[in-house]
């Protein structure tokens, strides 16, 4: 088994993904030799669910105040760092700043422990939005940064539509192999498609994951008088918010427990009545089999899932990472022949 080391781990998603050995859908991913054996979560009750799901407790204090004594030796570095707005401090060369928040500062903690523990890989996930920042130049000071810390680095824009995910979610997976293993990461190709072939399923649409509107509570439906109020106000709701049940979902985010008609979030609309999604419908729009345990408060619930790295695109993610180190443990152990 490789050993993992997980930070700013949410409920756990990508660590689903890296362990398989679950059911979505009428798929089954199978186990992967990937082990947890530390997290690091800030939410205490967002940590809870991480701990009753994967089944160890996470460090919950501030990453910033855990040594690099505190984390223990491992082969892989998962990190969804937190999606701040990098800067470009204007020096030659220009040299990667962060905003005042403090979060923003959080990429570099993952940086240091990098260079301190130097497992065989890492695997770090953001927005889309990480790509454009600075026009650019963010994401080349961050990859450089990367390589600083030991790494040969590759990166791609990923959409969970394409693996099989009932959800249009792009993030970016930066994927780093420590320089002395020569080994190449690839990432894996599109699995599902917009359009249905003779040779390619197409995606899972949003319809497989949602429950019967006969077993919705009523308190997950928006009233006659909020829709009223909309119309009232001569508002035409945001583009793409009511979604087309033969399609996958747009992106859920952590704001669905306070989502309205004004905001940006997806709803539904069947029947002509609107309402938001029950927290087991995100679980299920972000690839979580049934089986993941859902506790704490529906607004924890939503947060923690709508912030979480989908368990099926991190599964296709981690099993072209698995591959390439198995193919370097061969290496290691092939017998010398003696003449």
């Amino acid at each position: 088994m490789f050993k993992v080391v997980s930070l700013f781990s949410g409920c756990g998603g990508g660590d689903v993904g890296l362990h398989g050995g679950f059911n979505f859908l009428d798929n089954y991913y199978s186990p992967l030799q990937f082990e947890t054996i530390f997290a690091n979560e800030i939410n205490q009750k967002i940590a809870n669910i991480f701990e009753k799901n994967i089944g160890i407790k996470p460090d919950v204090r501030d990453i910033r105040e855990v040594s690099n004594e505190d984390v223990p030796s491992h082969d892989l570095l998962v990190g969804g760092f937190p999606c701040v707005s990098f800067s470009i401090v204007a020096q030659n060369p220009p040299r990667l700043g962060i905003e005042n928040d403090i979060s923003g500062k959080l990429f570099f903690e993952m940086i240091r422990i990098l260079k301190d523990k130097q497992p065989k890989a890492f695997i770090a996930e953001n927005v889309k939005g990480l790509l454009s920042a600075n026009k650019g130049q963010a994401i080349q000071l961050i990859l450089s940064e990367f390589e600083k810390a030991g790494y040969n680095v590759k990166y791609r824009l990923l959409n969970s539509a394409d693996f099989g995910v009932p959800q249009k979610r792009e993030r970016v997976f930066i994927v780093g192999i420590r320089k002395d293993i020569d080994q190449e990461y690839t990432f894996p190709e599109p699995k599902y498609f917009s359009k249905e072939s003779l040779f390619t399923p197409k995606y899972r649409s949003l319809k497989e994951v949602i429950f019967d509107e006969k077993d919705i509570p009523d308190k997950y439906y928006f009233s006659e008088r909020a829709v009223e109020g909309l119309m009232r106000a001569k508002k035409q709701m945001n583009k793409g918010r009511a979604q087309d049940i033969n399609n996958p979902c747009n992106t859920v985010g952590a704001h669905l427990a306070k989502v309205s008609l004004n905001s940006t979030d997806p709803v539904l609309k069947i029947d002509e009545k609107y309402r938001r999604f029950m927290p087991r419908e995100v679980a299920r729009i972000q690839s979580f089999p049934d089986s993941f345990e859902l506790l704490e408060s529906e607004s924890t619930q939503y947060i923690a899932l709508g912030n979480a790295i989908p368990p099926v695109l991190m599964w296709n993610v981690a099993e072209s990472l698995l591959t390439l180190l198995n193919n370097e443990v061969k290496k290691e152990y092939i017998p010398i022949e003696i003449c």
